[in-house]
C-alpha cells in the first residue's frame, strides 16, 4: 500500500464525495417513487455508480420491464465507461496486477476518471482508491438520505441540487485546463457540440447515452489528430 498516494487521493476526492452526497439525494427520491426500499436503493447505488443508469432503471422497474430489457438498457447507457476504462488503462503500468485493474474498473465514474486521468505519468492505483474511499460512500449515503427524506424537501431545492453535479464536473477538469492550454479548445468544442446535438431535432432518434459515446469518439479523434500528445521521452536527446 502506498500510504502517501492513498491519502493524497482521499484529499482530492473529498469535493467529489461531498458533491455526490448532495446530488445522489435525487437518486434516493426517485428510488422511493419506484417503490424501492431504503436497503434496495442503497445497495443499488453502492454497486452501480451511475446516475443515468440508475434513473433509467427506476423507470424500467416501475413499468415492470423484464430483466433482459434492463440489462440491454444499462449496457447501452453506460457504454461510455468502457471508453473511459480503455483510456485509463493506458496510464497503468503494464505489470499492474489484475486485482488492481478489477477494482479500478468498478470505480470508473465521470469525476473519478477525470481526477485519475489528469495525474502526471503512470497512474498509481492507490490514488484512485483514495478518491473512491470518499466518493463511493458519498454517493451511497446520499441515496440513503434521499430515500429517507422523501416528501420532506421542496422540489425547488432538489432541482437546485441536480445542478451541483455539473458544477463538480467542471471543477474536476478546469485545473488541468489551466496547466495545459491545449485542453481549453477541446472543452469548449465539447460543450458546443453537446449543446447542438441536444437541441437540434435531427439527433432526436439517438439515445442520450449513444450521443455521449459518439461525441466522445469524434472529439477525441479530432483532438488526437490535430494536437497529438507526444510519447514520454519523445524529443529528448539520448
Amino acid at each position: 500500500m502506498d500510504r502517501q498516494t492513498y491519502i493524497h487521493g482521499i484529499k482530492q476526492g473529498i469535493p467529489v464525495g461531498l458533491g455526490y452526497l448532495v446530488v445522489s439525494f435525487t437518486i434516493g427520491i426517485a428510488a422511493r417513487k419506484a417503490s424501492l426500499t431504503a436497503a434496495q436503493a442503497t445497495v443499488m447505488s453502492f454497486t452501480n455508480l451511475t446516475s443515468a443508469g440508475q434513473f433509467a432503471s427506476f423507470a424500467l422497474i416501475a413499468s415492470g420491464a423484464p430483466y433482459l430489457e434492463m440489462v440491454i438498457s444499462q449496457a447501452v447507457i453506460n457504454l461510455r465507461y468502457c471508453l473511459m476504462s480503455c483510456a485509463l488503462s493506458q496510464k497503468l503500468d503494464s505489470r499492474l496486477a489484475f486485482r488492481h485493474r478489477f477494482f479500478l474498473a468498478f470505480g470508473v465514474t465521470d469525476e473519478i476518471f477525470g481526477l485519475s486521468i489528469a495525474q502526471r505519468g503512470k497512474l498509481n492505483p492507490w490514488y484512485t482508491y483514495g478518491v473512491m474511499t470518499v466518493a463511493v460512500p458519498g454517493w451511497t449515503l446520499g441515496t440513503l438520505a434521499g430515500v429517507l427524506s422523501t416528501g420532506v424537501l421542496p422540489q425547488t431545492f432538489l432541482n437546485a441540487m441536480n445542478m451541483a453535479l455539473y458544477g463538480m464536473f467542471i471543477a474536476v477538469f478546469m485545473p488541468a485546463a489551466r496547466e495545459d492550454k491545449k485542453l481549453l479548445p477541446v472543452i469548449f468544442l465539447s460543450m458546443a457540440l453537446s449543446t447542438l446535438v441536444q437541441v437540434l431535432p435531427w439527433f432526436d432518434f439517438i439515445s442520450s447515452g449513444m450521443k455521449i459515446i459518439l461525441l466522445t469518439l469524434v472529439i477525441s479523434l479530432a483532438a488526437a489528430l490535430i494536437m497529438p500528445v507526444p510519447e514520454e521521452g519523445e524529443g529528448e536527446t539520448p
